[in-house]
């Protein structure tokens, strides 16, 4: 198990055990013989059942990554990026920007193919850009579905 993969675990049973905990506390609220607790109550129990779906949208995204990456890796097609870095470990930005023009025009030749919307994804990724990369991703599971 990766340290990403174990994190994530960890984080989303944490984040499980504060739902539950918060659903209790909404639960006394709403029993509780006051108005103002029992509408206190109400509104707090709409929070765990927001986390929960959230932690089920995440996961869901992840396993369905994993998923397509897995399939890439065995069909030997995982994308190779000419990166160039900082002595830090970050890519440099020209060179990033050189990368996703060249990725951004495979996707562009064939917006249909979800091999090329995932490894824009994982090129945005490398260079930081989690928003760009997380859209890419979805482009990538949808088109994978379909």
């Amino acid at each position: 198990m990766t340290g990403t993969k174990f994190g994530a675990i960890v984080t989303g049973l944490l984040t499980l055990v504060y739902i539950v905990l918060l659903g209790q506390h909404g639960w006394l609220l709403l029993i509780d013989d006051q108005p103002i607790a029992k509408i206190m109550g109400a509104v707090i129990l709409a929070l765990p059942v927001f986390g929960a779906a959230a932690l089920i949208s995440e996961f869901k995204f992840g396993f369905a990554v994993e998923r397509l990456g897995k399939q890439l890796e065995q069909e030997g097609l995982w994308p190779q990026f000419d990166f160039d870095y900082r002595p830090s470990g970050r890519v440099i930005r020209e060179s990033a920007d050189r990368v996703f023009v060249e990725y951004q025009a495979k996707t562009q030749d064939d917006e249909a193919n979800w091999r090329s919307w995932f490894a824009l994804g994982l090129a945005y990724d490398a260079a930081g850009d989690r928003a760009r990369a997380r859209n890419a991703m979805r482009k990538a599971i949808a088109l994978a579905k379909s």
